[in-house]
């Protein structure tokens, strides 16, 4: 890998016009170095904004207008060659116009985009680059603006980092500490990874805390947003919460408002002793704690019982909400993942 930049070598890098080795020396740079990294996107956005220009020919009356200064400066050949390029004030004019598109894929690329995150704080106002990291300490606070998208507060004691941000997804990473998001912004376009779970942006306002061992909490107060990790999603809409374990992931989602037993409960069987008797017992609270809004809490468990207790869960579910057109006991508990998506759909009217 090379110690110095490689932003020379980036067009044809992004061209796949570099001989292997090569190309994989520049691949091995560019996962080191966020510079490089903030440059080839810069170099990407100018390459696509310019494969959207289309070419129009200039006016005859243009270039004789260049010519004739040009040719004041600098006399004709006798005997000129054949070519539009072989004509001196054509050529230098050519010349001039690639200078002048240059400069200006130049100062487009160094201007602030729309998917810029940019610290918001008035002494220190700046974009954040690929990789970088922002750390509040027990008496600071720090913003971001998300690109056009939103913002996001960090609490003292936070540490932030920009994973990367373009056109079409925002990624940051929260190490520690807690944040205040509020996302204007088509589903699935900004996450935060956390070490136990991602959180996904379905468009909604939430806070998420990291504590020191990793794990984390998910409160959603407007709108929808989801904890994702390896196969297992946890829902959450607003007013309702959930936890996320380092080994484990995301825990099952519940309302603020649930009962304090009710939630002590989801707590043990979600990260509670691995004992059956435990989690068993868990879950019988649970399930007669349930009121019709804990339906959320409820269809998630569905699938993530063992089959001996998945039709007391089902039972509880259609004892608080009859079941939708469409969806039967034997799917259900088959858990066909159509079925349960209607399911889920008919539910989260009475989310």
């Amino acid at each position: 890998m090379w110690a110095r930049h490689v932003r020379h070598r980036l067009a044809a890098y992004d061209d796949g016009a570099l001989d292997p080795r090569e190309q994989a020396r520049v691949h091995a740079h560019l996962e080191a170095c966020s510079a490089c990294q903030d440059a080839l996107e810069r170099h990407r956005t100018v390459a696509a904004l310019l494969r959207q220009v289309t070419p129009v020919e200039a006016p005859a009356e243009i270039w004789a207008s260049i010519e004739a200064v040009l040719d004041r400066r600098s006399p004709r050949p006798a005997a000129p060659e054949r070519g539009w390029f072989a004509r001196p004030g054509r050529a230098a004019a050519a010349a001039a116009l690639t200078v002048v598109v240059s400069a200006a894929a130049w100062w487009f690329a160094t201007q602030p985009q729309p998917w810029d995150v940019v610290r918001l704080d008035p002494q220190a106002a700046a974009r954040l680059s690929n990789g970088e990291w922002l750390e509040t300490d027990a008496a600071s606070t720090a913003s971001l603006r998300i690109g056009e998208i939103g913002r996001v507060d960090l609490a003292p004691g936070t540490r932030l980092q920009l994973v990367g941000a373009g056109p079409t997804e925002h990624r940051l990473n929260l190490a520690v500490g807690r944040i205040s998001v509020e996302i204007v912004a088509p589903p699935r376009v900004f996450f935060v990874e956390t070490p136990a779970s991602t959180v996904v942006d379905l468009g909604c306002a939430y806070t998420l805390d990291v504590d020191p061992d990793g794990a984390g909490r998910l409160r959603v107060t407007s709108g929808w947003a989801a904890l994702e990790w390896d196969s297992r999603e946890s829902l959450v809409p607003a007013g309702a919460s959930a936890r996320a374990h380092p080994a484990l992931g995301p825990g099952t989602p519940v309302f603020d408002d649930a009962t304090d037993e009710f939630r002590r409960a989801l707590d043990d069987f979600d990260f509670g002793d691995e004992k059956g008797t435990e989690k068993r017992d868990a879950l019988t609270i649970v399930v007669a704690e349930a009121r019709q809004r804990d339906t959320l809490t409820l269809w998630h468990l569905v699938s993530r019982v063992d089959a001996a207790e998945r039709e007391r869960v089902f039972d509880r579910l259609v004892a608080l909400t009859p079941l939708p057109d469409g969806v039967t006991r034997e799917r259900v508990l088959a858990l066909d993942s159509a079925v349960m998506r209607r399911w889920r759909e008919e539910l989260a009217w009475t989310w």
